[in-house]
């Protein structure tokens, strides 16, 4: 039996191809990576700050797997359509984003409180005969664990469906408490299609049991806690922990990519700080010291800043998971 594969999770403003490219040189590329959403408009075609991301020679190298967050099947279908002939052979439907402002278009997640509206998108796109693999991410619900018993029989209905990639958390979680994996355990063999499993794997011992519970899975998605870790999937597959000089190298070449592609040093170092509130749970007692990279406005700021992270916090083996945060 194989081994689920190891793929990163779409996080908007974070696995962009700046991202990808440097994830991929330093850290071996993952088995795949889910882009983050575009939203299809109602004109044809993709917008030159959509094409950014979906350019053929910026993936070289690399799987990519776009996604796609609409409810118009129309869009559905010419997007698709559309990625099929820049080369892409899957797009994934985002039923998982938990938004205000996407939810409250009935995207997203937001989706998930009209199952049999779901159902009538869902036929119309698996009967379009379209050239491209169709996969889709759904959480379990809009407020209720409950509401999975009829979503799990909508998906049923499509076996053809590359994967199923389940987030078990409700909309109305947003990414905060525990996952609720005994609705995960309780479905996952009652699926005709393959399913992918997401939500709070933090270290390699997290993928080890996921894998070795959940037979045959797809794959095994992971977001947060590789922009943490990020040789954490070159850990699973037996290879070695980032060592300090790497991380460095890692994040100099991380910010000069975003440099060049923002044309701009202030929104590079605001996109930094979003990597750095994950990266530095890889670092003891970073907790305090990492407030002086939020705090910093230029980049002699930041890199002292990073500089005494780097000097004075030693480097974890595994990334702690200093970014849960409890439901209320």
């Amino acid at each position: 039996m194989t081994d689920p594969l190891l793929v990163v999770a779409p996080m908007e403003g974070l696995t962009g191809f700046p991202f990808r490219r440097v994830h991929a040189h330093f850290f071996g590329a993952a088995d795949a990576y889910f882009l983050p959403f575009v939203t299809p408009t109602t004109l044809p075609r993709f917008t030159e700050r959509q094409m950014r991301e979906l350019a053929p020679d910026v993936n070289i190298g690399i799987k990519a797997v776009p996604q796609l967050l609409t409810r118009r099947v129309e869009d559905f279908v010419w997007a698709a359509k559309a990625l099929a002939d820049l080369g892409y052979d899957e797009v994934n439907l985002n039923l998982g984003c938990p938004a205000g402002t996407v939810v409250a278009k009935g995207k997203g997640s937001g989706f998930l409180r009209e199952p049999f509206e779901l159902q009538r998108f869902l036929d119309k796109i698996f009967s379009a005969d379209l050239p491209i693999q169709i996969s889709v991410k759904t959480r379990i619900g809009w407020a209720d664990e409950q509401e999975f018993d009829l979503l799990a029989d909508v998906y049923n209905h499509y076996p053809q469906m590359k994967s199923l990639t389940i987030h078990p958390r409700v909309r109305s979680d947003f990414y905060k408490g525990e996952i609720r994996e005994n609705v995960f355990e309780h479905y996952f063999h009652t699926f005709k299609m393959p399913i992918g499993f997401n939500g709070d794997v933090i270290t390699v011992s997290d993928l080890e049991r996921v894998k070795t519970k959940y037979r045959p899975l797809a794959h095994i998605m992971v977001g947060r806690a590789l922009m943490a870790d990020p040789a954490l999937f070159r850990k699973a597959k037996g290879g070695a922990v980032a060592t300090l000089s790497e991380i460095q190298t890692y994040y100099d070449a991380l910010l000069e990519s975003y440099c060049v592609a923002f044309g701009n040093v202030k929104n590079a170092l605001m996109r930094m700080k979003e990597y750095w509130f994950f990266q530095h749970n890889l670092f003891d007692n970073a907790e305090r010291a990492v407030k002086a990279i939020y705090k910093a406005k230029t980049m002699e700021d930041y890199l002292s800043a990073t500089r005494q992270i780097y000097e004075n916090c030693p480097l974890r083996t595994e990334s702690s998971f200093g970014w849960k945060k409890e439901l209320l």
